[in-house]
């Protein structure tokens, strides 16, 4: 029997009876005997994810977009909000939006762009905060994790704005007056200076991935540091912020181009067969 082709959508084996349908990759993984499938969407935008049956156990990872740094000893971008758990899924259609990371601040002393939501059905992760901008008290935005503040000593982003339970993010730093911006907030960790904070690990890919980290900020004396996804100093080099992972983008300073642009986001699901 040859395999059948949806348009659009995927390519069935023989003997395949999916309950799901749609993503950018589907495969299946197997765990202590236990068949999963598993369906990443990556395209920036609006797609669907159609359950053909009821699906009362799915698993699900909602990252959004990062925030974009600011310039002129800039905040770091906030990561994208992180949400994770299992909800029972009806017959039908069901939404599913991936969030573009925010701009880096477009020219000196501006604040960073926040990052765009990500959405699976009712699940919505708030993008990342803004960072903020250099010579002047520019706070950094809220968001799913805050933005941090300016070098004009101005405050971090609030992280878990809109709230949700649990806490899909945490709090930017604030920045010193004259020195430089505050690190980004991850869904990990609030940030801590001019680092950004740490990102959490997932395995519902099959495979342990960082999401989230928070973007490092920009002082007199260079780049903080990032993890999980984030921009900023990752092992010494100055790494923008990974696509796909949701992590905050890197603070920039006075008159450097604004290269901080926040990651974008992801949505995963998975469900046992």
């Amino acid at each position: 029997m040859s395999p059948t082709t949806i348009p659009g959508k995927m390519t069935l084996r023989q003997g395949f009876s999916p309950v799901g349908i749609g993503g950018d990759n589907v495969y299946e993984i197997e765990i202590s005997g236990t068949v999963y499938r598993v369906h990443v969407f990556t395209t920036i935008g609006e797609s669907e994810f159609i359950a053909a049956s009821p699906i009362p156990n799915l698993e699900y990872l909602v990252v959004a977009g990062g925030g974009g740094g600011g310039v002129g000893f800039g905040g770091g971008g906030g990561a994208g909000g992180y949400r994770t758990g299992t909800l029972a899924l009806t017959l039908g259609s069901h939404t599913v939006t991936v969030g573009n990371g925010g701009a880096a601040g477009p020219g000196n002393n501006t604040q960073g762009s926040s990052g765009e939501a990500s959405v699976f059905t009712s699940i919505t992760s708030a993008g990342g905060g803004g960072g903020g901008g250099g010579a002047f008290p520019a706070a950094g935005f809220n968001g799913g994790s805050g933005g941090g503040g300016g070098a004009g000593g101005a405050a971090g982003g609030l992280g878990n704005t809109p709230a949700t339970v649990p806490s899909q993010g945490n709090n930017g730093a604030s920045g010193v007056n004259g020195v430089s911006g505050g690190g980004g907030g991850g869904a990990g960790a609030a940030a801590s200076g001019l680092d950004g904070g740490t990102g959490v690990y997932s395995s519902i890919t099959g495979s342990s991935v960082g999401y989230a980290g928070g973007g490092a900020a920009n002082s007199t004396t260079g780049h903080g540091n990032a993890t999980e996804g984030g921009g900023g100093l990752v092992g010494g080099v100055l790494t923008v912020a990974a696509a796909n992972r949701g992590g905050g983008g890197y603070g920039d300073g006075p008159g450097t181009p604004g290269n901080g642009r926040g990651g974008s986001g992801i949505v995963i699901v998975r469900y046992a067969i």
